[in-house]
C-alpha cells in the first residue's frame, strides 16, 4: 500500500503530470486535445500520460483510430486528484491559460456535436410526434428507480447522453455506451456542457459491453432494442453486467405497423409484444417487477410506449423468478 502511494505521488512530482492530471479533472481528453491545451509535443505528452497511466492514476480507452484518457474516479486516487486541483491556483498565468484553451477545446467540440445533432434533429422530431412526450417517459422512469440510489448507471445507446444525465441524482457514477462515434461527439459535447464530469461515454456494442459481470446496480436502454439485430442477446448482456439487486429499465415501442419507421429511419423491429420482451428478461435471469404502458393521446395511430422494470435476483431469491 505504501509503495503504492509513492508510486502514485512520484508521478506526480513533475510539472507538466500535474497540469494534465488538473486537466484530466475536468473530464476525459485525447492525447491531441492535452497537446494543444499544453502546446507540448505528442512523444512528449504520451510519455507523461503512460507514466500516469503505469502509477494508476488514469486509464485510457481506444475509440476508432482515437484514444480517450480520463482520470481513476475510485479509492485514494480520486482523493489525490482532489488534492491536486485543490492546490492549483486557477489565477496562475500558466493555469489559466491551460483552462482557457481547454474552454476553446471544448466550445469546439460542442459546435461539431451541434452540427450532427442539427442534422438529426428533423427526424427525430417526426418520430416523436407520434408518441408520448419524452418528459412523461422520463418521469415514469424516474418512478419506477424512486427511493433507490445507484453505484454504477450503465446508459446502453446512450445517443445523447440524456438519460445519464435524468439520473444523475441518484447515480453516483455512470457510463454511456454507443456504437456511432457522431453520437458519443454529441453526448461527450452535452455532457461537458452540462459540467458532469463523474459521465463518460465508450464506444461499444450492446451485446458485448466492456465491463465485468454485476459491474452496474443501474442499467438503461432507451429506444434502443428496435434497432438491434439480436435484441434477445443486448438483454442478456445487461443482464450479466447487473449486480444482484440491480435494476434494468427498458424502453421501447409496442408493436406497430409504421413500416416507415423502418424504410426510413432503419429500425429492424416495429415495436415488440409486451410478452415477448418479458419472456426475453426471464430467460435472461431477471425478475419483471414492473411493466408501464404510456399510450398517446389525440395522436392518431400514435405509438404506445413500453417500460419494463426488471431486477437481478439477489442470492436466495431465486424462487422468485
Amino acid at each position: 500500500m505504501q509503495s503504492d502511494l509513492l508510486a502514485k505521488l512520484k508521478a506526480l512530482a513533475e510539472p507538466t503530470r500535474l497540469r494534465i492530471v488538473s486537466l484530466l479533472a475536468q473530464g476525459e481528453l485525447t492525447v491531441s486535445e492535452i497537446m494543444q491545451v499544453l502546446g507540448q509535443s505528442q512523444p512528449r505528452i504520451s510519455r507523461h500520460l503512460k507514466l500516469l497511466a503505469d502509477a494508476g492514476l488514469c486509464e485510457r480507452f481506444p475509440e476508432g483510430g482515437w484514444v480517450f484518457y480520463r482520470l481513476m474516479r475510485t479509492g485514494p486516487v480520486s482523493r489525490l486528484a482532489a488534492l491536486v486541483e485543490e492546490f492549483t491556483e486557477a489565477n496562475e498565468p500558466q493555469v489559466h491559460r491551460d483552462r482557457q484553451r481547454l474552454q476553446e477545446l471544448k466550445r469546439l467540440r460542442a459546435e461539431e456535436a451541434a452540427k450532427y445533432f442539427e442534422a438529426a434533429a428533423q427526424e427525430w422530431s417526426q418520430i416523436r410526434s407520434l408518441h408520448f412526450s419524452d418528459a412523461e417517459v422520463e418521469a415514469a422512469m424516474l418512478d419506477l428507480a424512486r427511493e433507490r440510489r445507484f453505484k454504477q448507471h450503465v446508459d446502453v445507446g446512450t445517443g445523447t447522453g440524456r438519460i445519464l444525465e435524468l439520473f444523475i441524482d441518484q447515480a453516483d457514477e455512470g457510463m454511456g455506451v454507443d456504437l456511432s462515434r457522431e453520437m458519443l461527439h454529441v453526448a461527450r459535447a452535452k455532457l461537458t456542457e452540462a459540467g458532469l464530469s463523474s459521465r463518460f461515454v465508450r464506444q461499444a456494442d450492446a451485446s458485448a459491453l466492456p465491463l465485468d459481470e454485476g459491474a452496474a446496480d443501474l442499467v438503461t436502454l432507451h429506444q434502443v432494442l428496435h434497432y438491434l439485430p439480436d435484441p434477445q442477446a443486448a438483454l442478456s448482456e445487461c443482464a450479466r453486467v447487473l449486480a444482484p439487486g440491480g435494476l434494468l429499465l427498458v424502453v421501447d415501442f409496442a408493436e406497430h405497423h409504421h413500416e416507415t419507421l423502418r424504410i426510413q429511419h432503419h429500425h429492424r423491429w416495429l415495436g415488440f409484444p409486451p410478452a415477448q420482451v418479458t419472456a426475453w428478461l426471464q430467460t435472461s435471469g431477471l425478475t419483471l417487477k414492473s411493466l408501464r404502458t404510456l399510450e398517446p393521446e389525440g395522436i392518431e395511430g400514435g405509438l404506445t410506449v413500453l417500460i419494463w422494470a426488471a431486477e437481478r435476483p439477489i442470492e436466495g431469491d431465486e424462487d422468485d423468478v
